[in-house]
């Protein structure tokens, strides 16, 4: 990935749940990565405090953004 053109999509509490979002993203075909500050598991407190970011080419932001949102509202536990 062009980092150079890398925007943050979406922030999250910790590293499972960026984990999760990137694998929705890639299995969609657009290519993701995480960024977090915790360095290198050393200080998780960092993540908490920051959070676990999510990033993608500012080509896929828009549609990065709207299959997150999609992914979060069919885990909300509702009935659609």
């Amino acid at each position: 990935m062009d980092f150079e053109n890398a925007v943050v999509v979406s922030s999250f509490p910790n590293q499972e749940t960026a984990e999760a979002a990137v694998s929705l993203l890639k299995s969609e075909g657009v290519d993701a990565v995480i960024g977090a500050d915790g360095a290198g598991g050393e200080l998780p407190n960092l993540e908490l405090a920051r959070g676990v970011r999510v990033l993608v080419q500012s080509e896929n932001a828009e549609f990065a953004r709207a299959l997150l949102e999609q992914g979060a509202n069919d885990d909300d536990g509702s009935d659609a």
